[in-house]
């Protein structure tokens, strides 16, 4: 039968393109084996569909079972013009696969000598040491491996050997389905700063700490192993259960909104959202002021639509900025990054409402989500959804 996949690797570009004009297509899908529309039009060499996936949003660095991106594909193929267009869009030279081959072992292994110079100028590493002891040198062959040294010498690598080691306990082999990797490939725990221990229990370490200037209870889990599987797993239960989580906000945000009184001081963001026990996201209002408490006082700005920050109360559509924050709120779950991390609530503030900051949506995400934040953080209030409108397109989501 024939379908996307099948048109990638034959090279039918028509047919690509109007699947990809179908905006309900999911262009980072992966088939069976977890290999998503770049990589069949990588490998088979496919150059005019590669930059169309590539312009069209594709993610560079997906992987498939056997932990291969499209450019180690390219490049064992000898597609140069194809590595060519995936360097420029900044894929990972040095990305290993499950052997710990890096994309210049194969090019150097298959003696595409003029790749494996592309990859070396690019910043590919001549020292890394793959699963069975080889660096990407000891595959050449003839003259080769001499003249790949001096231009790594000459670009001033340090050629020190890099030893293999597995790094799946950092998310790095997790994935689902649809052959793409979350955006964060995970945390390493020396990111971190815990600095004070809350309990222990036999499934762990409770500590407390910061990251990214955010206050954090982290869990060590005393686990023996945290094999790949079970990082899959994770991976693949996490999405539909943020999608979960938006929803249940929603239901949570179209109440509030349909009280014949409004809410007064009553700001959504993350931290006004908690878990309860069986996994639903509900609304706190235990910081929910009176209006004559703290007038003019504001708190984390980061998730306030621009007129929150520029009008006054009693000037304001509180139910289209509600909108805004929620937006904010649903990019935070699926990019899993907190907002302006880098800025003081004081310089996001004045940012936003003076010089036009906003969170931008990354490429590789859904794009059902991506539409969605984009609606919902419409500049214009008056064209922005009610929470109403938004609940059936959630719940068509969560049922996919």
């Amino acid at each position: 039968m024939e379908d996307i996949f099948h048109w990638c690797r034959e090279g039918n570009t028509v047919q690509v393109r109007l699947w990809l004009d179908d905006t309900e297509h999911d262009l980072n899908q992966g088939d069976d084996h977890g290999f998503s529309l770049l990589h069949w039009a990588a490998k088979e060499g496919h150059l005019g569909i590669v930059d169309m996936l590539v312009v069209r949003g594709a993610r560079i660095n997906p992987t498939n079972l056997g932990d291969d991106i499209p450019l180690h594909l390219a490049t064992a193929h000898g597609h140069r013009d194809v590595v060519s267009v995936l360097l420029r869009h900044r894929a990972d030279v040095n990305f290993i696969n499950e052997h710990g081959n890096t994309p210049l072992h194969y090019a150097c292994f298959w003696s595409h000598s003029q790749i494996a110079e592309d990859l070396v100028q690019a910043g590919a590493s001549v020292s890394i040491i793959n699963k069975y002891g080889e660096v990407p040198l000891d595959k050449c062959r003839g003259t080769m491996a001499k003249k790949l040294h001096t231009m790594a010498v000459d670009s001033g690598q340090n050629l020190e050997k890099v030893a293999f080691k597995d790094q799946s306990w950092l998310g790095l082999k997790t994935r689902s389905r649809d052959a793409t990797l979350s955006r964060h490939k995970g945390i390493n725990i020396s990111e971190l700063a815990l600095h004070t221990k809350m309990a222990v229990s036999p499934s762990g370490e409770l500590w407390k700490g910061k990251w990214q200037g955010n206050e954090i209870v982290a869990k060590i889990l005393a686990l023996r192993e945290c094999s790949s599987r079970i990082c899959r797993d994770f991976n693949e239960e996490f999405p539909p259960q943020a999608l979960k989580f938006a929803l249940d906000i929603a239901q949570g945000m179209a109440f509030i909104h349909s009280l014949e009184k409004m809410v007064p001081n009553l700001y959504l963001s993350s931290k006004h959202v908690m878990i309860d026990d069986d996994l639903t996201a509900r609304i706190s209002m235990a910081d929910a002021k009176f209006s004559f408490q703290e007038r003019g006082k504001v708190y984390s700005p980061q998730w306030f639509s621009p007129e929150a920050l520029q009008k006054k109360p009693k000037d304001l559509n509180v139910k289209a900025a509600d909108m805004w924050s929620f937006a904010v709120t649903l990019w935070e779950m699926a990019t899993r990054e907190v907002p302006f991390a880098d800025l003081t609530p004081m310089e996001a503030g004045m940012k936003i409402a003076c010089e036009s900051l906003r969170v931008s949506v990354p490429p590789g995400i859904s794009p059902h989500i991506s539409k969605l934040i984009r609606i919902c953080m419409n500049e214009d209030p008056g064209k922005r959804p009610s929470f109403d409108m938004i609940i059936p397109i959630l719940e068509k989501m969560c049922s996919q």
